[in-house]
């Protein structure tokens, strides 16, 4: 058994590489929603393995599910320097236009590493007649850039054509974009699939409002959050309508639940609440951090995935759940044989 350690808000563990989803589960054999799911409850500290197919059975009538429709981009870029050689580039975020903030990745046989040492090259080709320039580092880290794009068409156009998802290396061999889209995605703009709803099918849903479940949406396009490096969750875009904020505190005058659907959620929720404790329209940008130190007001459980040793998604789940909880469900899951990442199992945490 492989036992996680808590290390302060840091939460550290030995992930064995076995445990890292390489394919999607329908390359496995399995529909999305087959996945594994652990049942974490706050209150009692019960553990009940299961299979997100019986979520419904798990929610209640007046529940409130909130969903990040955000669409996943082909964000990743073939390039090459002046020089001759090759390099790939990770879209993160839309700034304006043509202006993004990316992160220049060093090829390493099938895979991709951060860049480390010199700068990279400033000027960049791109396929089909395309260009990008690293204007400035977008931070004091050195691993994000701000670029500009002259690609000769709208951006989406483009990466539609010569674009791919982003692929860390424990995932063997391309994927289509679909692979990596939730079914409920309406607008593309996310560099990394915002992979907690990818086990929803149009199935789950349709006996989820049948049993009474409500379904908001909001909108928060992820940027790229590197696996080589530990850091804090960089600003993001963020857009929570007046009737999802709405839904929020009706659900909560009524003491019923408010599930996230995966860290974005909490992320654009807790962004959007107001000095009151209700939850407010929103548009905008967010570069909230939660933690057990500030605490959660706007949401009383979640769906997520497993999350990388020692990230700070585990400093919001521990805000939600509580150390104790955090550490049992990672025990069990590390001992069960659950997988980690975007094609990986689930991870349900209720009161």
């Amino acid at each position: 058994m492989t036992t996680a350690v808590m290390d302060q808000e840091r939460y550290t563990y030995d992930l064995p590489v076995a445990l890292e989803a390489s394919e999607p589960p329908e390359a496995r054999g399995l529909t999305r929603d087959a996945v594994q799911m652990l049942v974490a409850f706050r209150e009692s500290g019960e553990l009940v393995p299961s299979s997100f197919v019986f979520l419904p059975q798990f929610l209640e009538p007046g529940d409130l599910l909130v969903i990040n429709t955000s669409g996943t981009i082909p964000a990743a870029l073939d390039a090459v320097d002046d020089a001759g050689h090759s390099l790939v580039i990770h879209l993160s975020t839309e700034l304006e236009d043509t202006r993004w903030v990316v992160e220049p990745r060093r090829v390493v046989g099938r895979t991709t590493e951060r860049w480390a040492g010199s700068p990279p090259p400033k000027r960049l080709q791109l396929k089909g007649g395309g260009s990008l320039s690293l204007d400035e580092p977008y931070e004091e880290r050195g691993r994000l850039w701000i670029a500009t794009l002259d690609l000769g068409q709208r951006t989406l156009s483009w990466l539609a054509r010569f674009g791919r998802p982003i692929r860390y290396g424990y995932v063997e061999r391309p994927w289509p974009i679909e692979m990596y889209q939730n079914v409920y995605a309406t607008e593309p703009g996310s560099a990394e699939m915002p992979s907690a709803g990818r086990p929803f099918t149009p199935e789950i849903i349709t006996r989820l409002v049948a049993k009474g479940v409500g379904i908001a949406p909001l909108v928060l396009h992820t940027g790229v959050a590197s696996l080589e490096a530990d850091e804090l969750p960089y600003p993001e875009r963020v857009r929570v309508p007046a009737t999802t904020a709405e839904r929020v505190n009706a659900a909560h005058r009524m003491d019923r639940r408010v599930i996230a659907v995966g860290t974005t959620v909490v992320r654009a929720l807790e962004t959007s609440v107001g000095k009151d404790g209700n939850v407010v329209a929103y548009d905008g940008w967010t570069d909230v951090v939660v933690s057990r130190g500030r605490g959660v007001r706007a949401v009383d459980g979640m769906i997520t995935g497993w999350h990388e040793p020692a990230s700070s998604h585990l400093m919001m789940l521990q805000a939600i759940a509580g150390p104790e909880l955090v550490r049992a469900s990672y025990d069990m899951a590390l001992a069960s044989g659950y997988l980690w990442h975007e094609f990986g199992d689930v991870h349900l945490i209720l009161p």
